[in-house]
């Protein structure tokens, strides 16, 4: 028996924090899609049941696009199951603008409920926060099924009574659990749970921010229910990557400087067409002295096109030799002297400063 299991799809997030508005819409598509193809594997390869580990959808007010789309989808394809829990964004947002739930659309609720599929059990709960200490102590499950378990949170040895999407594994171990299957967290994580189970997060199902990089995807559950066990694998499903590239420029003075250390790192020389459809945040790195002119802006623009999005941060390091403007009987060697003797700015306080002083003092244009 085939499950997928998938959590924190986030569909209709804005994303516009991150994207231009017109990238942001289509990326809300993409990640529509993304579902699409992942209930379309899902037939292919003969998947019984689809985990939804929460978070759906990325806020409780919802276009009514992605909602019909999703629900055609579920409707279009009776043969497999829909396990559903809400999560900590979308509540029920989703379902109360359903007018007939669909039979294979399983849901659960404020209070525990099981759903048998011959030997596999699934029980689960909806996320509460009015929920009291020791919700898991009436979970009851049946040792002799395949049990898996559907919740949404992040897990801990304890439970915290102010903190009820916390999920306390020591209320759980003991109980014949197989597989916990788990959302909330935004990357693959597994673990064992006494004494015969596996905890999982499958992350989220597509990035959507560099919080969010690496690949992304679902986990594919094989269960050999007459023996009641189980191989996984994380699949990777996401239509795009989002990836941080540091970049240490230490030793640059110019952005030509800079502009070709990007491109050994990258391992690609400079385009105007894509090489990849992934999203790039190249970060500066290492120490650069404060005359080393960088223009970020450029940097972007040159680069842009070689990717389906890109940005460009500046984490560098300024350093300072005071020496060199010791006896220097100018006027910034003058400023130098007066920002380096101010014992109320740390270091890279006085080199930001000092840097943008002689960008003025040298009558160069200041960023805005």
């Amino acid at each position: 028996m085939k499950l997928i299991h998938c959590a924190d799809l986030h569909l209709d997030a804005k994303m516009t924090s991150l994207l231009p508005p017109d990238l942001a819409k289509i990326r809300r598509g993409e990640l529509l899609q993304t579902f699409l193809r992942m209930v379309d594997y899902a037939e292919k390869e003969k998947v019984s049941a689809i985990l939804i580990a929460g978070d759906l959808f990325d806020r409780r007010q919802i276009s009514a696009a992605a909602r019909n789309t999703v629900i055609d989808s579920i409707r279009s394809h009776p043969e497999i199951s829909f396990f559903y829990i809400t999560g900590n964004h979308e509540r029920d947002g989703f379902l109360e603008a359903i007018s007939q739930i669909p039979d294979n659309l399983k849901l659960f609720g404020r209070k525990w409920r099981t759903y048998d599929a011959g030997p596999v059990a699934v029980s689960g709960i909806d996320p509460d926060t009015e929920a009291g200490p020791g919700r898991y102590a009436s979970l009851v499950l049946d040792p002799s099924c395949f049990n898996i378990v559907l919740l949404h949170g992040q897990i801990t040895e304890y439970e915290d009574t102010s903190r009820n999407e916390n999920i306390p594994l020591r209320e759980l171990r003991g109980k014949p659990v197989d597989y916990l299957a788990l959302g909330h967290v935004h990357s693959f994580q597994e673990g064992t749970i006494t004494p015969r189970g596996r905890w999982c997060y499958p992350g989220c199902l597509e990035g959507r921010g560099f919080d969010e990089c690496g690949e992304h995807g679902f986990v594919l559950l094989d269960i050999d229910t007459a023996n009641r066990t189980f191989t996984r694998e994380f699949v990777p499903f996401a239509s795009r990557k989002l990836e941080e590239i540091p970049v240490d420029i230490t030793g640059c003075f110019t952005t030509a400087d800079i502009s070709e250390r990007i491109e050994e790192q990258l391992g690609y020389p400079y385009s105007r067409k894509p090489v990849t459809d992934d999203f790039w945040k190249i970060i500066l790195t290492g120490q650069v002295d404060i005359s080393c002119e960088k223009e970020t802006d450029w940097l972007e623009n040159r680069y842009a096109a070689m990717c389906g999005f890109l940005k460009v941060e500046d984490r560098t390091q300024l350093a300072v030799d005071y020496g060199d403007y010791a006896r220097e009987a100018s006027l910034k060697g003058e400023f130098v002297r007066l920002v380096g003797g101010d014992d109320g700015l740390d270091e890279q306080e006085k080199a930001e400063i000092i840097r943008c002083g002689i960008r003025a003092l040298s009558g160069e244009e200041l960023p805005v």
